[in-house]
């Protein structure tokens, strides 16, 4: 969501530590020294077999490594591998992450603060990253941009406002837009001279966990989002691939504005279509009203198989 590669601790140790679980299996037929059966014989030992269960976030850590093995900007996975990893992801609960809605993340903040949403760094290489928001109640990711990205996000618990945007592909770029004050309050502190782009509303609503995870893709889908917590909530994350500044996936944020504010020059919606359009300008830097912080998961581990 724009903040991962701050936030995240980069150190694998402190992050994926696996902790040690001793457990003892006790075998059912015991073969002492000296034991001996009716016949004289010595008893036989019998082999256990040991299950294997694969906790639910190694399961996804796995399916991460198959659905994005060959990752890198603009590269989409086939729709058989998105399906199994929504599957995936649709199967996770906060358990499964070590999360209640009773820990000091999704605490509301002393009244007149800004609530700051907390990021748990699960794990980050070249082609995939995970990790959770933690959001007390009105905590808001300002609306950002995922360039060349696939993003599948999980609402774990809570509700959460989603209002996403895409390009209007045939739409102008980077064009000087004129304010039509008559249209609204605009802080001309903010727009004077603005470069704008128009994009089109792809999802504008509230979203109450269990639901289904949400996708978007790089050219659609919603690749501009803000999200804003109703009440608490958790949101498990998985982009692939990750940010990357180098590699020209940096992390834009924006103002939205309504079609009608603005004027440029050729460009017309309808009467009807303007409430899904919207101008949208590029903020040039994090919003300072964005508070975030990065803190240790502990939760159920991974390994790397």
């Amino acid at each position: 969501m724009g903040i991962e590669t701050s936030v995240a601790n980069k150190e694998e140790e402190e992050f994926c530590e696996l902790e040690k679980e001793e457990n003892q299996i006790l075998d059912p037929y015991p073969n002492p020294k000296g034991n001996k059966n009716s016949r004289g014989k010595k008893g036989r030992r019998r082999n256990v077999k040991k299950m294997v269960v694969v906790s639910p976030l190694q399961k996804l850590y796995d399916t991460c490594k198959e659905v994005f093995e060959v990752s890198g900007r603009g590269i989409v996975p086939s729709p058989d591998k998105i399906e199994k990893m929504k599957a995936v992801l649709d199967d996770i609960k906060p358990e499964d992450v070590g999360l209640s809605q009773e820990m000091p993340y999704f605490q509301s903040p002393a009244s007149g603060r800004t609530p700051a949403i907390t990021y748990l760094h699960l794990h980050e290489c070249d082609k995939f990253s995970m990790g959770i928001f933690c959001f007390p109640p009105s905590g808001v990711i300002p609306l950002h941009n995922h360039p060349g990205m696939t993003v599948l996000s999980k609402l774990l618990f809570g509700t959460m406002h989603i209002k996403s945007y895409d390009w209007v592909v045939d739409g102008p770029r980077n064009e000087s837009a004129v304010a039509n004050s008559s249209e609204g309050e605009v802080k001309q502190s903010d727009i004077q001279q603005p470069q704008v782009r128009l994009a089109k509303v792809k999802i504008d609503s509230n979203f109450i966990a269990p639901c289904d995870p949400t996708i978007l893709y790089p050219a659609d889908g919603g690749n501009m989002h803000c999200f804003t917590a109703v009440t608490a909530c958790a949101v498990l994350d998985v982009l692939g691939p990750p940010y990357s500044d180098p590699e020209g996936r940096h992390c834009t944020y924006y103002f939205d504005f309504p079609f009608g504010n603005f004027s440029v020059d050729g460009v017309s919606v309808s009467e009807e279509e303007r409430e899904s359009h919207a101008w949208l300008q590029d903020r040039g830097k994090q919003p300072e009203e964005f508070a975030i912080v990065g803190k240790l998961y502990r939760g159920p581990k991974m390994v790397d198989n």
